[in-house]
This record gives C-alpha cells, sequence and structure tokens, in this order.
C-alpha cells in the first residue's frame, strides 16, 4: 500500500506536458511492434531518475500478453545496468494502440501508442493525463533528421517540448 500512494504523490507533483492527449493516430500491429527498442526522449519520471541507455524489449508471452523488459544504466552510458520486467495487455482491440502496463502486480498504466512510423522505426507512447511521455525508435541514434521529423511530431500531438529530456547512448565508434 506505501508503494502505490509514494506513485500516486510521485504522479500527482509531476508536471503536466500536455493537457489535451490526443486519441492514438494509426492501428498498430503488435506483431510489426515487438522486438527492441531505444528510447531518445522522454519527460522525466521518478521511476527513470538518472537513466540514460534505456531500451525496452517487447515480445509475447505464452498466454499472449506482452512481455515488456526495460533496462537502464544507471548515471551514465556505462553505468551499472538496472532492469525491470512488466506485463502489458491491449485494451483496445479496434485499434491495438491502447495498453495497459504493470510492473508492480495488479497496478496497471495506460501505454498509448499515440503516433509510428508505418514500417515501425519510430513511436511516440504517452497516456491519457499528459504526465509521460517516451519516443522510440529502433536505432539508438536515427539521423538528425528523424530526430528533428521526431521533434516536430511531437510538439504537433500538443507535448510541451521544454519538458523533454533527451536519452544519452553510447556513441558507436
Amino acid at each position: 500500500m506505501a508503494a502505490a500512494l509514494s506513485a500516486c504523490a510521485a504522479l500527482s507533483s509531476m508536471q503536466v506536458g500536455n493537457r489535451n492527449v490526443p486519441q492514438p493516430a494509426k492501428t498498430v500491429e503488435m506483431d510489426r511492434y515487438l522486438g527492441r527498442w531505444y528510447e531518445l526522449y522522454r519527460y522525466d519520471a521518478p521511476f527513470q531518475k538518472n537513466c540514460e541507455a534505456v531500451s525496452a524489449d517487447y515480445s509475447r508471452n505464452a498466454d499472449g500478453s506482452i512481455r515488456v523488459f526495460n533496462s537502464c544504466h544507471k548515471g551514465s552510458t556505462d553505468g551499472p545496468v538496472e532492469t525491470a520486467t512488466g506485463r502489458a495487455k491491449i485494451v483496445d482491440a479496434t485499434s491495438g494502440a491502447k495498453l495497459k502496463v504493470s510492473f508492480f502486480g495488479p497496478f496497471y498504466g495506460d501505454y498509448w501508442v499515440l503516433d509510428h512510423d508505418d514500417n515501425y522505426q519510430w513511436s511516440i507512447v504517452g497516456e491519457p493525463s499528459g504526465r509521460y511521455l517516451w519516443v522510440l525508435a529502433r536505432e539508438a541514434d536515427p539521423s538528425d533528421s528523424t530526430k528533428a521529423m521526431l521533434r516536430r511530431r511531437v510538439e504537433e500531438l500538443g507535448y510541451d517540448w521544454a519538458l523533454v529530456r533527451v536519452t544519452k547512448h553510447q556513441s558507436r565508434r
């Protein structure tokens, strides 16, 4: 119960970055969405404090739900790894774009795929409160033009770019 109360307190203290979160723009084919995603941008959340080099892996569980495996390096791109495994279920079968995700037993949060590339190379994820935002890509360091397009799209969806945090990834040299 204390964890639930502290989660609620953390949520209420977070800034709302979008007071009019739109409905998802496109249908999501979950089998195409599965796989590895790298976080490019996010609204900071208490559970991601000091996370860099963030990735998320989505796969199917035997019961048809989605396994969510998140990984980050604490403090820097080569800091210690912290992981969390959760479970997601699709709650809008028509679009496939609205899910509920849980990392804490019976407590589920909204996960809306607000927009994505037709080839599933990038994805913008939010939820109805406007306090959370994640921008994901299949590459940790996509082209500058892709990053600029994603910034424009985030702003078009009504999100306050001033609240966005850029996620650092290890340079590939």
